[in-house]
């Protein structure tokens, strides 16, 4: 595990092409930090998964509006302050692939946990469930959904110690821990990094062994440079 001086440093070696999961919940637990800096990185033709797709003009609506991204995977990708995405999408530059919230954070698990696809309910009878394999388990209809496995995970957590086990801020523990699990490499922007020891290990939400990389950052929106 690596402590980054910086987070260009954090976010180097991302390739263009890359999949890359950012967490966060609307702007709750967005790591802006991070993906300021892969906007910065010059990458490209990324896929990007998060539950939503970007708010206002900072952070992944940043990263969208610098052609930076060629796929969405997210629930939400309409919001009031959602334009950058709109009119991306819109214009044909952006792909979307709609996948409702339980079966995203599911695929998202399944990836980290080494799990090959599952059944669920949720989509059967819908556009959503279009060419997707159709089961009938004990009368009930379901849809087979494949797990979602990345290159790069950026996630934003509380505190971080010296081996990465990390804790999380209130509702900023949403599609991090289970992104740190499922991608090559992950990383972590935090607000401190505290000694050893200084994280009881009975609330450690993602262990050390997922984190790849960690990072101080400032957990407020940077500002966007033309």
């Amino acid at each position: 595990m690596e402590i980054c001086p910086d987070t260009d440093t954090a976010v180097r070696g991302i390739a263009d092409g890359s999949t890359v999961l950012i967490g966060g919940f609307g702007r709750a637990g967005l790591p802006f930090a991070l993906i300021d800096a892969v906007r910065r990185s010059g990458a490209r033709d990324l896929t990007v998964v998060n539950n939503n797709a970007g708010n206002g003009d900072t952070g992944l609506a940043a990263l969208l509006a610098a052609g930076a991204v060629r796929k969405m995977i997210c629930s939400f990708p309409r919001q009031s302050d959602s334009y950058v995405f709109d009119e991306l999408h819109r214009a044909g530059r952006i792909e979307l692939e709609l996948v409702p919230q339980g079966n995203l954070a599911e695929r998202i698990r399944a990836g980290g946990a080494g799990i090959g696809g599952f059944y669920t309910p949720t989509g059967v009878g819908t556009l959503l469930a279009e060419d997707k394999e159709l089961r009938t388990i004990d009368g009930s209809d379901y849809v087979l959904e494949y797990p979602i496995k990345a290159d790069v995970a950026l996630i934003r957590a509380h505190r971080a110690d010296p081996m990465g086990n990390l804790v999380y801020r209130k509702t900023g523990r949403n599609f991090g821990p289970i992104m740190a699990t499922a991608a090559t490499l992950t990383v972590a922007e935090v607000s401190e990094v505290v000694p050893l020891g200084g994280i009881d290990p009975e609330v450690v939400v993602t262990p050390g062994i997922f984190v790849d990389r960690v990072v101080v950052a400032d957990p407020a929106p940077p500002e966007v440079s033309a």
